[in-house]
């Protein structure tokens, strides 16, 4: 056989597949959003030009092995905490407040960049090296190695996580907790010790609820929780009664999604408008041109795709390369979640764009990047299979 066609053998044609469909997905739906909206820019060619640069990052990406991976680890770490920094002290001019919130360069003629989109990626590979140098290095586990550990992986994401939260950026800061808790669940931590931390972290969080329901200005004296913060929540109780202010979308989504019944109503035939339809609520869109038949299709590819990475993840040889198959599939899953969830009115609105689909450079090179990670997972992992070294 010759390198060519080796290579092409190593090579991930059922991701590259998936992902090829998630573009045409993508593409379907911001031309339509953008049909519907009052907007003055071309989104589709601006997002046709991200998946390329997307593509390019997983081919460079993909060049990298598990090994590789592991020495860059701290540095990617490193990098992505300092552009998080450098974000909070620059000036306005750099990185403007947007909706609240500090959480993009600005660079003239070209665009925005969100750094925590990258930070994401950066804390799954740094976190996978931790959990994989401790376990080498302890295989005889006791409670007190499974304490440090677990003191080790909140260390590392308690910097970029208090750096995200200073924007502030609420989306973000979940993410990057679902990457911990889904790591922490296959590091092999004691059961004895993550049971009574998730179970009281669930009886914090429903009663910080209860106190946003009966007590909300103690949340905004002792916690400095901002109003437009408990405003989200108000408004997904009950988001008619807010329909003048935060519960505008949600009402819209749920009147988009509702109208478009089993079928939808039909490409580019959408008639409910609301800003931001293009990002975060793409799938709103989806739902009310495309109906049940159309959300069902695109949820179907999500769970394909993440039972992809699942059957990745088990077949590598690599514990690292599992602990990277762990995170990435904990970051897509909690994304797919959260988005769907909050155009429905399951959970809050958080500002978290559809993975692969949702308008964004920042967002789609992030996942294009945690992509790359698996193309490489798969591309190695199939020469060490086969290689007759």
């Amino acid at each position: 056989m010759s390198n060519n066609e080796q290579n092409v053998s190593r090579f991930d044609l059922n991701l590259a597949f998936i992902l090829f469909l998630f573009f045409c997905v993508s593409c379907i739906a911001i031309y339509s959003a953008q049909t519907i909206g009052q907007y003055g820019e071309n989104f589709l060619v601006k997002q046709i030009v991200w998946y390329v640069v997307g593509s390019i990052i997983i081919s460079a990406v993909m060049l990298l092995d598990s090994e590789q991976f592991q020495k860059l680890s701290w540095y990617l770490y490193g990098f992505g905490n300092f552009l998080l920094v450098l974000l909070i002290v620059a000036p306005p001019a750099i990185a403007p407040v947007i909706n609240g919130a500090k959480s993009w360069f600005k660079f003239p003629g070209i665009g925005s960049l969100q750094p925590s989109e990258f930070v994401k990626v950066f804390l799954i590979i740094a976190l996978s090296n931790l959990i994989a140098k401790h376990n080498e290095k302890y295989r005889i586990r006791t409670l007190r190695e499974d304490f440090f550990l677990l003191f080790k992986m909140g260390l590392t994401l308690f910097v970029p996580l208090m750096l995200v939260m200073q924007q502030p950026d609420l989306g973000t800061s979940l993410v990057l907790l679902s990457i911990f808790s889904g790591l922490v669940f296959v590091s092999g931590i004691s059961w004895k010790i993550i049971a009574p931390i998730f179970l009281g972290v669930a009886t914090i969080g429903g009663s910080i609820l209860a106190m946003v329901i009966y007590f909300p200005a103690a949340l905004e004296k002792y916690l400095g929780v901002k109003q437009y913060q408990l405003g989200r929540i108000y408004s997904w109780l009950d988001p008619y009664s807010y329909s003048g202010g935060e519960g505008y979308h949600l009402q819209k989504s749920l009147l988009a999604i509702g109208s478009g019944m089993v079928n939808g109503k039909g490409f580019t035939n959408g008639e409910v408008y609301f800003p931001e339809s293009h990002t975060d609520f793409i799938f709103a869109v989806i739902g009310e041109e495309f109906g049940f038949i159309g959300c069902s299709i695109v949820i179907s590819l999500f769970f394909v795709l993440i039972y992809h990475l699942i059957k990745l993840g088990l077949e590598t040889k690599n514990d690292f390369n599992s602990y990277l198959c762990v995170g990435v599939i904990s970051m897509v899953t909690f994304h797919v979640f959260q988005n769907i969830g909050m155009t429905i009115g399951v959970v809050p609105i958080t500002g978290i764009p559809l993975p692969f689909i949702s308008y964004g450079g920042s967002s789609l090179m992030g996942n294009m990047l945690a992509m790359g990670l698996m193309f490489s997972v798969s591309y190695h992992y199939k020469r060490f299979m086969f290689s007759s070294e």
